[in-house]
C-alpha cells in the first residue's frame, strides 16, 4: 500500500499514475469478489481441504507471476488473480461454523480473524522498509517463501471439516446427524452447487441488507490504505518507511477490537440465551455490531477533519486506532452472525457478503480520491459518514425483526 506508487513508477520508467497505484491495491478486492463464486459451492459439494490446498497452490502460481511482472497490466492482472484464489476470508469463518458450537464461535472467530487484519497493517510497515534497500520485488519473494511454508504446514496438518463431506465418508445419513434444515443437500450437480450462493443471496433478505451495510464498513479500511499515504507524504512530510509504520496504528484498533470480540461476543450471546424462553438466537451476535455503527461514523468524520486541518499527527493516527477498532467491531459479530444463521450453508452465505464487500472495496475507493481532491478531506469524508449514517439502523432493525425475517428463506428457517 505505502509502496504502490513507488511499483508504478518502477514500471512506468518513472512515472507514477494515481489511479494505477490505487488500482494496484485495490484490484485484489476485485478478485476476491470473483473467486468466492466457485469457492463457496465447491467447499460444499467436496469438503474444505480440498479447495483450500488448491486455492492456496494458485495463489502462490499468481504470486509469482506478479513478481516477474515487467508491466502494469500483467502486474495488476495478477493482483486480480491472487485475489481470487484467497479462500482463508470466505472458509476460515466456515470453518468455526464447522468445528465449534454456537456459544463458542465468538471468541474462536475474532482469534481467526487477528492474523489476517495483523498482517494487512503490520505488511506495509515491513514492506515499507524492505522495499528502501532492497526493492519490491524481494518483497514479493519474501512473501512468496512465507505462503510456500504455510502451505506446506496446511497441506499436512489440516484436516476435513464439513459435516456434509466427514458424514458422507462415514456413510452415515446427513439428515439424521445435523439440525439444520438442508435445502439441496443431494447431489444435483457442479451447475447447481455453482447457482447456490446466488440462491441464497436471492433469497435472505437480511443477507441482502447486511452485505451491503458490511461492504462499506469494510471499505474503511482500503480508503484509509488508499488516503492516508498521501496525507502523511504531502502533508506531514513522513517517507515511505514512516508511512509503513503508520500502518501499526490500524492494527493496534484491530486487536483493541478483537480483544473486546474475545471478551465479550460471546458472553453477550449466553446472557442473552439465558434470559430468553426458546433456543439461542443467531441475533443475539448484533449488540457489539449495533454500538459499532453508532461510533463509526463519528470516527470517518474525525479523520478527514484532521487530515484536512492537518492537526497533530498522533490525532490523525488516534483516529486510524479507532478505525479499525470499529472495523473488527463490526465485522466479527457480522460474520458470527451469518455462520450462526446459515449454519451449513454459511459459505455460500459468506461468498455474497465476500462480493459486495470486494466489489466496494474496489471501487468506493477510486471515487474517494476524486472527491476528496474537490471538496477536500473534510467534507470528502463527512460524505462517507453520511453514507454510515443512512445504513446504521440495519443492525438494530436486524436484531430486532431478524428472527421473523429469517423465517421466509429456506436457508435460515427455524435456525
Amino acid at each position: 500500500m505505502p509502496i504502490a506508487g513507488h511499483i508504478i513508477a518502477d514500471l512506468n520508467g518513472g512515472h507514477e499514475s494515481k489511479t494505477d497505484s490505487i488500482l494496484l491495491v485495490t484490484i485484489w478486492e476485485l478478485g476476491e469478489a470473483a473467486g468466492p463464486l466457485i469457492l463457496a459451492p465447491m467447499s460444499e459439494r467436496y469438503g474444505r481441504y480440498p479447495v483450500f490446498n488448491i486455492a492456496n497452490v494458485l495463489f502462490i502460481c499468481g504470486s509469482i507471476l506478479g513478481v516477474l511482472s515487467q508491466s502494469v497490466g500483467l502486474l495488476i492482472f495478477a493482483r486480480f488473480f491472487v485475489g481470487a484464489t484467497v479462500a482463508s476470508n470466505l472458509l476460515n469463518p466456515a470453518i468455526i461454523g464447522d468445528i465449534f458450537p454456537s456459544d463458542q464461535r465468538g471468541s474462536a472467530m475474532s482469534v481467526v480473524m487477528f492474523a489476517p487484519l495483523l498482517g494487512g497493517a503490520i505488511g506495509p510497515a515491513i514492506s515499507g522498509a524492505i522495499t528502501e534497500t532492497m526493492g519490491w520485488r524481494q518483497t514479493m519473494w519474501l512473501a512468496i517463501g512465507l505462503a510456500v511454508v504455510c502451505e506446506i504446514a496446511f497441506l499436512t496438518c489440516f484436516r476435513e471439516t464439513y459435516k456434509v463431506t466427514v458424514l458422507a465418508k462415514m456413510g452415515k445419513p446427513i439428515e439424521e446427524n445435523t439440525d439444520t434444515p438442508a435445502p439441496e443437500q443431494e447431489d444435483l450437480g457442479f451447475l447447481t452447487s455453482i447457482a447456490r450462493p446466488a440462491k441464497v443471496f436471492f433469497s435472505s433478505f437480511i443477507l441482502q441488507i447486511l452485505s451491503l451495510y458490511g461492504s462499506l464498513v469494510f471499505t474503511f479500511f482500503y480508503i484509509m490504505s488508499t488516503t492516508l499515504p498521501d496525507i502523511l507524504l504531502h502533508e506531514y512530510n513522513f517517507t515511505p518507511a514512516m508511512i509503513g509504520t503508520a500502518f501499526l496504528s490500524f492494527s493496534i484498533g484491530s486487536v483493541l477490537g478483537l480483544i473486546v470480540c474475545n471478551l465479550l461476543l460471546d458472553r453477550i450471546y449466553k446472557k442473552l440465551a439465558a434470559a430468553g424462553d426458546s433456543k439461542p438466537s443467531p441475533e443475539n451476535r448484533l449488540p457489539l455490531l449495533i454500538v459499532s455503527s453508532i461510533a463509526l461514523p463519528f470516527v470517518v468524520t474525525m479523520y478527514g477533519w484532521v487530515a484536512q486541518l492537518v492537526l497533530p499527527v498522533w490525532l490523525l493516527l488516534l483516529s486510524v486506532v479507532l478505525l479499525g477498532c470499529f472495523v473488527i467491531l463490526s465485522m466479527v459479530p457480522l460474520m458470527a452472525y451469518v455462520v450462526d444463521a446459515f449454519n451449513l450453508f454459511s459459505a455460500s452465505a459468506m461468498t455474497a457478503i465476500l462480493i459486495t464487500r470486494c466489489l466496494m472495496s474496489t471501487f468506493l475507493p477510486l471515487v474517494t480520491v476524486p472527491l476528496t481532491d474537490k471538496v477536500g478531506y473534510g467534507l470528502g469524508f463527512t460524505v462517507l459518514a453520511a453514507a454510515c449514517v443512512a445504513l446504521a439502523p440495519v443492525p438494530f432493525f436486524i436484531w430486532r425483526y431478524g428472527g421473523q425475517w429469517r423465517q421466509k428463506s429456506d436457508f435460515t428457517k427455524d435456525v
